[in-house]
């Protein structure tokens, strides 16, 4: 069976490199896709969501934050501003940033910065749920 490269980067560098995906499952603006060897060339915009990768003896999930992705034949790039593996995620640091988030969404003495208050608990909510897939 022919395989996928994918490598899934981050200003801080490379998160993940693997050589042997046979599927890899993407949340993008337009709906979940999932790609495998010789899919068309595509370029898609990702959500804040999570790559689940399978390869022969399992697979993994990552938490992603917005991004791209972009697929050739047999390779995959994810550009994002993060990503985490599930099995790496702090849950009691996810959970306090949550908190926080909650916290200045709910203060109404200060709405000055809510929309960024909201973006923030979307990403600690995604980082939850995904760390509960593994």
């Amino acid at each position: 069976m022919n395989t996928l490269s994918l490598n899934i980067v981050t200003p801080n560098g490379s998160v993940n490199n693997r050589e042997d995906v046979n599927l890899a499952v993407f949340q993008t603006t337009a709906g979940e896709i999932g790609v495998m060897y010789g899919h068309i060339p595509t370029v898609a915009a990702l959500e804040i969501g999570y790559v689940k990768i399978n390869f022969d003896n399992g697979s993994e999930y990552i938490a992603v934050s917005e991004g791209f992705v972009e697929v050739r034949q047999d390779k995959l790039s994810v550009i994002v501003q993060t990503a985490e593996p599930a099995n790496e995620i702090d849950v009691a640091r996810a959970e306090l940033a949550k908190s926080r988030a909650e916290s200045h969404i709910n203060n109404e003495e200060d709405n000055s910065d809510v929309n960024r208050a909201k973006r923030a608990l979307e990403r600690a909510n995604n980082r939850i749920r995904v760390a509960n897939l593994q």
